[in-house]
């Protein structure tokens, strides 16, 4: 039940960067043709929205990643046969990304209300609209890997159960 929630959650996510993949290309283009082609006048705000867009692009990513265990996973040594070695090696991948969710979470939230009593230059918009990008990673990557331990244990459970 609860990874059929998070699954959908995370499709919105799949949506939402899409969405914003596409919104990314207005400022970009803007630039170019202003830059290249004299068309248009050089915009500078075009350059902090795309920079704006693009940091949500990247926190987002790094959310769907987590989900699709493609992020923060490095192969050191070769994956283990044994059910138990198993679980410790991704339970430690795992916990240490939970960690890691967490710190940003955590000390996220220092950033967003440092950010929140600033604005951008150009653009006169609110520096939290990107800075809140991190605490909010964190908690994803935090609730994203602790389903993921819960279900690494819920396998090994299973497998030692079977055998």
């Amino acid at each position: 039940m609860i990874g059929i929630a998070l699954e959908r959650f995370c499709m919105v996510l799949r949506v939402l960067i899409g969405v914003l993949m596409m919104a990314l290309a207005v400022p970009v283009a803007a630039q170019v043709i202003a830059r290249y082609t004299g068309i248009i006048p050089v915009y500078l705000w075009t350059e902090e929205l795309a920079t704006f867009i693009f940091v949500w692009v990247v926190m987002i990513g790094s959310m769907i990643a987590v989900w699709d265990g493609t992020h923060f996973h490095v192969e050191v040594l070769r994956e283990a046969k044994s059910p138990l070695l198993k679980l410790l090696q991704n339970g430690f991948v795992l916990v240490l990304l939970i960690l890691f969710g967490l710190l940003f979470a955590w000390y996220g939230i220092e950033y967003t209300k440092f950010g929140s009593i600033q604005n951008s230059v150009m653009m006169g918009a609110n520096m939290a609209v990107t800075h809140v990008s991190v605490p909010l990673a964190g908690m994803v990557w935090t609730v994203f890997a602790t389903y993921r331990l819960t279900e690494a244990v819920r396998e090994y459970r299973q497998s030692s159960t079977a055998s």
